[in-house]
């Protein structure tokens, strides 16, 4: 529950603008104060009757409307709330907003906020995936904001990709563990392991994989949002923080990510292996180049350090552990041997025979096999959706 907490809600003109009325009524039912602030494109899309009467408040759209508004509302306004959310955020404000354009009034009390503030993005995919605004939300996490990822699905262009805004549901969920009430992850400690290995053959060559890292970055995503102290231990990636409450250590080869988590992992409450750990490494790193004139036709190699498995011999009773699977034939029999012998509450299985899911894609397909032999399928979604589902997999888990 909200507990009578002020939120702003900035509703801007996209076609979600409908999901706004769902929205209203769920802050509300959690206990919260909902003020709307509307752009004027919004209201081509719904009316401000039908969020006035739903929120039982003036909805805003102008600096001032008549004799009972001030001029200077705006600086009010960003004072009075607690949070701020913008949902659906639209392209063009968010492309005013991150370069401090004040021409409405939704801009300039976003430019006044005290509170924390998070965006909700809906746009088509296209528009979603412009490089201009993956920079203006990256700004906006540079400005210490919160970014509530567009979701994958059909979009009002009839396409299908990454661009939906967020449920009610979800956005509601997300502004509640804000706000860390009734929240059984707050204070707990996870590490999260993602991307692939490097196994160093001479200082130019490596044995590694096609793994991405968004999966495990996905997860730690996750994780910190609902207020979980989150260490991440990644491979080599190019990929980028999105919660800046995220401990980060980097490392190459699979004996380095072994001895990075053999420190974590005792004091951690949560532990998930998504990291594609190489099986095997150069018995011999060359030092220098290997040139083609050398008679090398051979390289030895020799197993690595099986990072889950040795974890779960260390684990204690408290201690919640995932695994992931990869599989690309006699899939379900070889992710319960891997849940059986690494000692784990659950595995996440995805196939390689999965179209879009796997290494490198967005998107992804997870069957969840727990210790108690149940077994849940999901449809292809987006990365992060996947990593909330496993997360919420945990919480309902870890109640029995």
């Amino acid at each position: 529950m909200l507990g009578e907490k002020k939120i702003l809600l900035g509703v801007c003109g996209s076609i979600a603008a409908y999901k706004s009325v769902s929205l209203v009524r769920l802050l509300i039912r959690a206990g919260a104060e909902v003020q709307v602030i509307m752009t004027q494109a919004a209201t081509g899309f719904i009316t401000p009757l039908t969020l006035s009467t739903i929120s039982k408040r003036e909805v805003l759209i102008d600096f001032y409307e008549g004799e009972g508004q001030l001029w200077n509302n705006h600086v009010h306004l960003g004072l009075w709330a607690d949070l701020m959310v913008i949902a659906p955020a639209s392209a063009n404000t968010m492309a005013k907003c991150s370069q401090g354009i004040c021409d409405n009034l939704l801009t300039a009390v976003y430019l006044s906020a005290r509170c924390p503030v998070y965006w909700a993005p809906a746009m088509d995919l296209d528009m979603y995936q412009h490089p201009s605004t993956k920079k203006n939300l990256l700004r906006f996490k540079e400005f210490g904001n919160h970014v509530i990822e567009a979701k994958y699905g059909e979009l009002a262009s009839g396409l299908v990709g990454t661009g939906r805004m967020a449920e009610p549901e979800e956005i509601t969920a997300i502004i509640e563990n804000h706000f860390s009430i009734n929240n059984p992850l707050t204070g707990k400690k996870a590490m999260v392991t993602a991307g692939p290995t490097f196994e160093q053959i001479d200082p130019v060559r490596f044995i590694g994989n096609y793994s991405s890292g968004k999966m495990g970055y996905a997860i730690a995503k996750q994780l910190a949002d609902l207020g979980t102290s989150v260490t991440l231990v990644s491979g080599p990636t190019t990929l980028v923080l999105e919660n800046s409450n995220i401990e980060l250590i980097k490392v190459k080869s699979a004996v380095e990510m072994y001895k990075a988590v053999s420190k974590v992992f005792p004091s951690c409450d949560i532990a998930i292996f998504a990291a594609a750990v190489a099986d095997f490494t150069p018995v011999e790193k060359y030092r220098k180049k290997i040139k083609k004139t050398e008679d090398v036709r051979e390289i030895q190699l020799t197993s690595t350090p099986d990072i889950a498995f040795e974890m779960g011999k260390l684990k204690e009773d408290h201690q919640f552990t995932v695994g992931f699977s990869l599989e690309t034939d006699n899939e379900e029999e070889n992710a319960i041997k891997k849940l059986t012998k690494k000692n784990l509450d659950f595995i996440v299985l995805n196939s390689l025979n999965d179209e879009g899911a796997g290494f490198a894609h967005d998107t992804n397909r997870i069957t969840i096999i727990d210790k108690d032999n149940n077994r849940i399928k999901f449809e292809l979604k987006s990365k992060a959706d996947v990593a909330n589902d496993i997360v919420q997999y945990i919480l309902n888990y870890s109640k029995k």
